[in-house]
């Protein structure tokens, strides 16, 4: 099966992780809404302590967090939760941009089918957005600014903190979906200003089917954000249902270990970095990096080879790398990436791009080895 490089679909669970949610599983069986028993009490203990590591690695207050599904149920709470404020307030306007994950693309076009005005900006060939181009749009009406903070497909980091800035001055929400960058931009994100935050385990090292939704207090208030959903009080009301104790624990341990080790994890991706870089200097193929590197997460590489199909190249050479050429949200549709048609790269470029994504568990001798064997399948299929 050659090298895992597909970490920004799913990252693989760390050991230690797994073993503290197979001990809640074999032992901490309640509920953890079951007041009666000391069954209750025990999971109870072990949902709040999860929610206080979450909250330690993002800087923020335990009851700022509510825990949800992942990333695409908390945006879609994000933005669907705040219908009933918007109708009271006459606040239908919402800017995104055209790069961000279907759960918030599509979540917003949902809106608009309502009669929400939404703007969706596109970035420039370097992957990031304009600044300027918010503060134009923002009117009396607007409800809502959803910016993702790491590009899941290229890795380009969003001038987030600059539109934090400017928006908390202004009567916006302002939500991030932090997806691609929780547990490894530790420090950017403590100092980010938002109303809401998403955030995946998965994507650090923790389980699938668990994340949380942060809703930031101003003057003591939560942002006006509803359940979308009903059956339960769960989570304060925000997400009804069962709380899954186990990958709860599981989320909760992910964030205390990369609140532990985010500063060496990140200097081993930009390792890891330097080595695809290296290969492909190397390779005598004529590519293009898509995005600005200066504004790249250290974990990803968007390549193009030139006279390389991506389909091919994947399955090519699928014995020596696992990669992929965009969101898994999409994979089976073999659609040109609507990420890279946004930055505006031309046809080629986009039917020629690969997405190489790495952690802190890769071995950099097999990167090395494998990498190079995927380049050398991409030599026998230039046409």
């Amino acid at each position: 099966m050659g090298i895992y490089l597909d970490y920004n679909a799913s990252a693989p669970i760390d050991e230690r992780v797994l073993s503290a949610m197979m001990e809640v599983y074999r032992n901490s069986y309640g509920n953890a809404d079951s007041r009666t028993h000391g069954f209750g009490e025990n999971a109870r203990k072990i949902v709040e302590n999860a929610r206080m590591q979450v909250a330690s690695l993002l800087s923020v207050d335990k009851s700022e967090v509510f825990f949800t599904s992942g990333s695409t149920e908390s945006n879609n709470i994000a933005i669907l939760g705040l219908q009933e404020f918007a109708e009271k307030s006459n606040k239908k306007h919402i800017i995104t941009t055209a790069i961000e994950h279907k759960s918030v693309l599509e979540t917003a076009k949902s809106l608009e089918k309502q009669g929400y005005r939404i703007d969706i900006l596109k970035p420039d060939e370097s992957g990031r957005i304009c600044v300027e181009q918010i503060k134009e749009l923002l009117s009396e009406d607007t409800l809502l600014v959803s910016i993702m903070h790491a590009n899941n497909e290229t890795g380009i980091i969003q001038p987030v903190k600059e539109i934090g800035e400017f928006l908390k001055e202004q009567k916006v929400l302002f939500h991030v979906d932090a997806t691609q960058s929780c547990g490894k931009l530790v420090e950017e994100l403590r100092e980010l200003s938002y109303d809401m935050l998403s955030l995946s385990a998965h994507k650090f090292y923790g389980p699938q089917g668990i994340g949380a939704l942060i809703l930031r207090k101003k003057r003591y208030k939560l942002p006006p954000v509803k359940a979308i959903t009903y059956g339960g009080q769960q989570e304060s009301g925000i997400r009804p249902g069962t709380i899954p104790v186990g990958l709860v624990a599981g989320l909760g341990v992910a964030c205390e270990l990369a609140e532990a080790d985010y500063k060496k994890n990140m200097e081993h991706c930009r390792e890891c970095k330097t080595i695809v870089l290296e290969q492909l200097a190397q390779c005598g193929l004529e590519y293009i990096i898509n995005g600005n590197q200066e504004f790249c997460m250290e974990n990803t590489v968007n390549v193009s080879i030139k006279g390389v199909e991506a389909e091919a190249l994947m399955l090519s050479s699928k014995q020596y790398c696992g990669i992929s050429n965009g969101s898994a949200c999409n994979s089976k549709s073999y659609s040109p990436s609507y990420v890279l048609v946004a930055m505006g790269l031309d046809e080629n470029r986009i039917s020629s791009s690969v997405r190489l994504s790495w952690g802190a568990g890769t071995d950099q001798d097999e990167l090395k080895s494998n990498v190079k064997k995927l380049l050398n399948v991409a030599k026998g299929l230039v046409f």
